[in-house]
């Protein structure tokens, strides 16, 4: 079942890198293409100046496909949308919003479109505007996130559309894309794993608050404002916390909330940064090279799949 993604987006392994503003960059996106994988590049707050450099240093660094993430939230999208076009990037996958106004664009330069749906309805509705597939995500990712479970809304998805669907959320290796693989997934998306690699352009004190994390190491914010966020637990999240269960003004969580990813990403500032990261860091215990979590993620998945379980049959 996965090889209808491999063939569709000319990838060897159908393993998706997450999004993830300020992380997805080159090099990580063409480590992660060049291992087989689909690098994806993370617009999100990127001036399309910049995203337009991001996709000539990808394209210099790999001939393998890749793809770009549009946060459709993001004031920028309509010309991140222009540079897309006007690069022919193989794929792009969206998030935060409907691409609906943006897919006769995409689909006509030939771009493949995998919104990412956090329920079942919205599944079905981007099957109905052409999208290509979609991606199931969880909340147990790290970053903005929806409320249904991976375990929970994976196979409700599968069941609901008949284009590819991708998982993610709380994948981290083979086990995890084993388990999603067997729950009608044709493909995985993995973002925290990738932050505690060699080729992540983020702070050496971020990657080690992902090793140092456990399995309760992160908390959400903004739920009650409708804008959850997952992170690992710091003063930040604290404070921001505090200032949801006293109902503060919502422009004064946001002041505080804001720029806290780079600080994290750039500045290593493990007290008042944003630490995106998803449930999973706990599984996370060194740091390795794409391509290594690449083959030892692909080749444990093989393994559990084809030694099946040993379970009686009635």
């Amino acid at each position: 079942m996965a090889n209808r993604i491999c063939r569709l987006l000319g990838i060897r392994y159908p393993i998706f890198l997450g999004g993830m503003a300020h992380v997805a960059r080159e090099p990580l996106v063409s480590a992660v293409s060049n291992a087989g994988g689909l690098g994806i590049i993370g617009a999100g707050g990127m001036p399309p100046e910049e995203l337009e450099r991001q996709i000539q240093l990808v394209r210099k660094a790999t001939d393998r496909p890749f793809g770009v993430n549009l946060m459709l939230m993001d004031p920028k999208v309509p010309e991140q949308v222009e540079v897309v076009v006007r690069a022919r990037v193989p794929l792009v996958t969206t998030g935060a919003g409907s691409p609906a106004k943006y897919m006769d664009s995409l689909k006509g330069a030939g771009v493949k479109v995998f919104p990412v749906v956090p329920a079942v309805a919205l599944a079905q509705r981007m099957e109905k505007l052409g999208a290509d597939g979609v991606i199931a995500e969880g909340m147990e990712s790290g970053g903005h996130i929806g409320t249904e479970t991976t375990m929970a809304l994976l196979p409700q998805v599968v069941d609901a559309v008949s284009i590819p669907v991708v998982a993610a959320g709380g994948i981290a290796d083979g086990r995890g894309m084993a388990a999603a693989l067997a729950l009608g997934a044709e493909g995985v998306q993995v973002g925290t794993r990738f932050l505690a690699s060699v080729e992540a352009p983020v702070h050496e004190n971020y990657k080690q608050a992902v090793l140092k994390a456990g399995d309760r190491a992160t908390t959400i914010t903004g739920r009650s404002l409708g804008r959850p966020v997952r992170c690992l637990t710091n003063k930040l999240t604290k404070t921001l916390a505090r200032y949801e269960a006293e109902g503060r003004d919502p422009e004064e969580f946001e002041s505080l909330a804001v720029g806290g990813l780079r600080r994290a990403v750039y500045e290593g500032d493990l007290e008042t940064g944003s630490l995106m990261a998803g449930q999973v860091a706990g599984l996370i215990r060194e740091i390795k090279p794409a391509a290594e979590i690449i083959e030892e993620m692909v080749k444990t998945a093989a393994e559990i799949l084809s030694r099946g379980v040993d379970f009686p049959v009635p």
